[in-house]
């Protein structure tokens, strides 16, 4: 009698604690679509602009695509800033976001806003915007491509460890922690990293219109300062994010002050640990998502 008795309240709370659930999750699915408004009504249709926000060390380029590419398709959002703070990352991801900007810049303007740093990846992204702003000591440039390997080698002699190898072919395991490069596994990723490096050059001069000489002479892998930069011609401008904001909302055609749309951050650690990617975190001889070629400035 009794575990009758106890099963409609078993049975209540789990349909209670099911419907939390769903509720909880479609609050968090909402929320990462939840924009927020520089001030002003939202209905109005005429004087939008996308803030998109690139931060931190690329490790892929998924949910920035997604986002430049949702304004894009949407004809209330009359331009979008990029503002880029980030030292650059995996090859990949860069050329990825590189090539979403540029296929936004067809239909509608887009201008990048540098914050304090916008060097290698970051830099390479910012090439494909209509105007380019830096602040005077933003750090950029460092147009290269780097490619680390770590040798345990002596380690594992010490410890007494072995490593036995079954490969198809002779190069399989290029970049072996367990051993060192021959010569010739060294030229043929140079070979590539020069190859590769010579996309981003080429990137470089079709974005700032400027003689692949012109930019192979800055491309040795070195930081600009954001005024330096603009003397050599790897930006527009100096200013701030405001000023790119201005500029963007004159550019567009917006008579009045512009409201700015963008994806809101989620607050709550709890959810952002759900929904943040920490790979970032994880220095780079350990972190998968940047093994390889990078465009990275690693200081």
């Amino acid at each position: 009698m009794e575990i009758k008795e106890k099963r409609p309240f078993l049975k209540n709370l789990i349909t209670l604690g099911a419907v939390t659930i769903i509720l909880f999750g479609a609050i968090w699915w909402i929320s990462s679509f939840v924009v927020k408004d520089g001030g002003g009504d939202l209905t109005a249709r005429d004087n939008k602009l996308a803030l998109v926000r690139i931060e931190g060390v690329i490790t892929e380029s998924e949910d920035i695509v997604r986002q430049i590419k949702k304004y894009r398709e949407d004809s209330s959002i009359k331009g979008i800033v990029l503002r880029i703070d980030s030292p650059g990352g995996a090859v990949g991801p860069s050329q990825e976001i590189y090539k979403e900007v540029l296929k936004t810049t067809e239909g509608k303007k887009v201008v990048a806003s540098m914050g304090g740093l916008a060097a290698s990846g970051g830099y390479y992204i910012a090439c494909a915007a209509n105007k380019v702003f830096a602040n005077p000591g933003t750090i950029t440039g460092s147009i290269g491509v780097i490619m680390a390997f770590s040798n345990f080698e002596e380690l594992m002699k010490k410890l007494g460890l072995k490593t036995t190898v079954i490969k198809s072919g002779k190069f399989k395991d290029v970049g072996s922690p367990v051993r060192e490069l021959t010569e010739e596994e060294r030229k043929i990723l140079q070979n590539v990293s020069d190859d590769i490096h010579g996309q981003f050059i080429e990137a470089v001069a079709k974005g700032r219109n400027l003689k692949m000489e012109s930019v192979k002479e800055l491309a040795d892998g070195r930081i600009f300062s954001g005024r330096q930069a603009k003397e050599s011609g790897l930006i527009d401008e100096l200013g701030t994010l405001e000023d790119a904001i201005s500029y963007a909302t004159n550019l567009v055609g917006i008579k009045e002050k512009a409201k700015i749309v963008q994806e809101r951050k989620e607050k709550n650690i709890l959810l952002r640990l759900f929904k943040e990617d920490f790979s970032s975190l994880i220095p780079s001889p350990l972190n998968t998502k940047l093994l390889g070629a990078q465009y990275i400035w690693q200081y």
